[in-house]
């Protein structure tokens, strides 16, 4: 299944179950949350005008370019009086615009004369280095929609409209869960056979970045009652996230138990890594299965699960970004899968990690993101490549 089809499936089935019960939060707790409703400015930004520079007011008309007396000295944080005629007033940035002042002018294109009054050295016209009332917004417009992913920049806006409480939707409630008796918990000694369970803590702690609930469901033993009785603690979830293979085999506990009480779809898909991918429902919860290697896990988590999470939080642009950069790596022989290879930048070009196996999650660490090799593509050094961020899909 070609991805842009697996995730169309995935954004129609996250719109068909909308999280869309909300809380009213504090902006100091609403970082990474997604706005329940449109928020609408309650004033004028800036709600009256105000000088860009540091230097002096005065009015044009009726002025022939005579030195003129400051009649006040106006701070950010008070209150002017009208501008006496035939004065200027010394202001600095930020300070409300004095009434009867048309423009500012910066003060170093000014000169203070031995008697205190000031010359203006430069061409002046009307609105010069003022802000006017309204320049960013007016009382009543949509400045945030709803839909929207709060970061410092949105908080900061609410904040400029005074607003301390922001709508949000509640948190999505995710259930991790591993599979397989070959994982360990860091911390215990590994049996033979066994390898420690880095997926969890990738996935935790990602979707707590994501502003998610995590439910931690730990790893499912090979036992088939214990799998259904860990799936049944699941039920208060939003979703089911799991990582491990879900197959037809008779060790295969999961995706019997998944069957049983529910529907169970297996993908393959035409991306490396990350080929396997598991979708369904057991008891109405929904249930997505990630492939069990690491670098599978980041690539498929980061280009599907995402993104189905976000349209579940009413979010419309669910994408990453990715921009074109020069390939700083020969790509000789073409796959039949879309391949996403962990890589950094080196000035204008993309260098790739020497190992690419989906078991090898260094190559993560290493990597600042993702280039794109289109199926059935060779490259040359220096063609053109998609590159994905992470920094894009990791918050």
């Amino acid at each position: 299944m070609p991805l842009e089809q697996a995730l169309e499936h995935l954004l129609e089935a996250a719109a068909r179950a909308p999280i869309s019960a909300c809380e009213v939060v504090a902006l100091e707790h609403a970082d990474g949350r997604v706005l329940a409703a449109d928020l609408l400015a309650g004033c004028d930004l800036p709600p009256w005008p105000n000088s860009a520079m540091d230097g002096y007011a005065l009015r044009l008309e009726g002025w022939n370019g005579e030195p003129l007396a400051v009649s006040q000295r106006i701070f950010a944080g008070t209150a002017p009086a009208p501008l006496r005629a035939g004065t200027c007033a010394r202001i600095f940035t930020g300070a409300p615009m004095p009434e009867g002042a048309d423009c500012v002018e910066m003060q170093e294109n000014t000169e203070v004369l031995e008697d205190g009054q000031v010359r203006f050295t430069a061409p002046l016209k009307p609105g010069q280095n003022v802000r006017p009332q309204g320049q960013e917004t007016r009382a009543g417009d949509t400045v945030l929609v709803a839909g929207t992913r709060l970061g410092p920049v949105e908080l900061g806006l609410a904040a400029s409209l005074g607003h301390a409480e922001l709508s949000v939707r509640r948190k999505p409630r995710v259930a991790v869960l591993s599979t397989g008796d070959e994982l360990a918990e860091p911390g215990q000694p590994l049996a033979p056979g066994q390898i420690y369970n880095s997926n969890r803590r990738v996935l935790i702690s990602w979707l707590q970045r994501l502003g998610c609930e995590v439910l931690d469901a730990g790893i499912l033993p090979d036992d088939l009652a214990l799998t259904r009785a860990r799936l049944q603690g699941c039920q208060a979830a939003d979703l089911i996230l799991s990582t491990g293979g879900v197959s037809v085999g008779e060790a295969d506990y999961l995706g019997q138990a998944l069957r049983e009480g529910g529907e169970l779809g297996l993908w393959k898909l035409a991306i490396k890594p990350g080929k396997p991918l598991t979708f369904g429902h057991y008891a109405g919860v929904p249930v997505l299965g990630l492939p069990g290697n690491p670098a599978s896990t980041l690539v498929t988590f980061a280009l599907l699960a995402r993104p189905y999470l976000l349209r579940r939080l009413g979010c419309a642009e669910v994408q990453p970004l990715r921009f074109k950069v020069r390939a700083g790596f020969a790509w000789p022989v073409a796959g039949n899968r879309r391949e996403f290879l962990r890589a950094r930048l080196e000035g204008e070009r993309a260098v790739i990690y020497p190992n690419q196996s989906s078991g090898v999650l260094r190559s993560a660490a290493w990597a600042q993101g993702l280039v794109e090799v289109p199926e059935g593509t060779t490259l040359a050094e220096g063609d053109g490549v998609y590159f994905i961020p992470l920094s894009e899909v990791l918050g």
